[in-house]
């Protein structure tokens, strides 16, 4: 391991808004610790990644970091849950080929004084390629939640598709979610879109459920569910689906 590694700072854009102060004492070689993933053209690839509480886990530092290298017609998809760590950080760096797609759904949650956070680079340097991204980030206590995604169109990477979107919600005041989309385009004919924003519960569906014979603390629960929901949309699979909803709500259930 290269002394030379240094941990970042504020003054790093890709961690801005992070937990800086979580890296302190950490281990280089755990910190430079990436997990290559290479799908070959035509193929697909899936995976699940989750950083969940355990003991200790919202004191300690746990991060994710994938370099992935999508090759022509394939398709990488990769769905998250953060719900650990004083710092939970997955990061992920995209290469995409000819044709080949990127797909993201990812759920951040805390509360306390944690920071949970995706930081993703998705890379299009040939045509025709796709990504999508969906991130949402329910928050209390004095919890943060982070989405930092840049996209990056090489001059060549014509018929480019990419689309990212971020939604928080903070369930009490002190809790705090930023976004930060980045868009660097050099070539003339892509289609790039991203949105993002910010919010409490819904007080008129709220009141609408209680009409109905909900009590808060269920109309509240659905809403979240729903609110969630979202970023799981693109996976097939049904179990992995309920699994990763079921970590998700058994989160929130101190909070709702």
């Amino acid at each position: 391991m290269s002394e030379s590694i240094l941990l970042p700072t504020r003054k790093d854009e890709a961690w801005r808004y992070s937990d800086v102060e979580a890296l302190q004492g950490m281990d280089l070689a755990r910190f430079d610790d990436w997990r290559d993933i290479d799908v070959p053209a035509g193929e697909r690839f899936h995976d699940v990644l989750v950083i969940e509480p355990g003991p200790g886990a919202n004191d300690d530092t746990e991060l994710r970091r994938l370099r992935v290298k999508v090759g022509a017609g394939a398709r990488c998809e990769l769905f998250g849950v953060i719900a650990g760590g004083r710092l939970g950080r997955i990061e992920i760096v995209v290469t995409l080929g000819e044709g080949a797609h990127f797909e993201l759904g990812g759920v951040t949650l805390g509360g306390r004084e944690t920071t949970r956070e995706f930081v993703t680079r998705v890379a299009h340097e040939a045509p025709h390629a796709t990504s999508n991204q969906v991130v949402r980030s329910v928050h209390w206590g004095k919890g943060t939640g982070n989405f930092l995604g840049r996209i990056d169109v090489v001059r060549d990477a014509q018929k480019t598709d990419a689309a990212q979107s971020f939604k928080g919600l903070l369930l009490e005041r002190g809790a705090s979610v930023n976004a930060v989309p980045q868009l660097e385009i050099f070539a003339d004919d892509v289609k790039c879109e991203h949105g993002a924003s910010v919010g409490q519960l819904d007080d008129a569906a709220r009141y609408y459920m209680a009409t109905r014979g909900l009590s808060p603390e269920q109309s509240r629960k659905l809403l979240v569910q729903a609110f969630i929901g979202d970023a799981f949309v693109a996976l097939a699979d049904e179990d992995e689906r309920e699994r990763l909803m079921a970590l998700a709500l058994s989160r929130l259930e101190q909070q709702l």
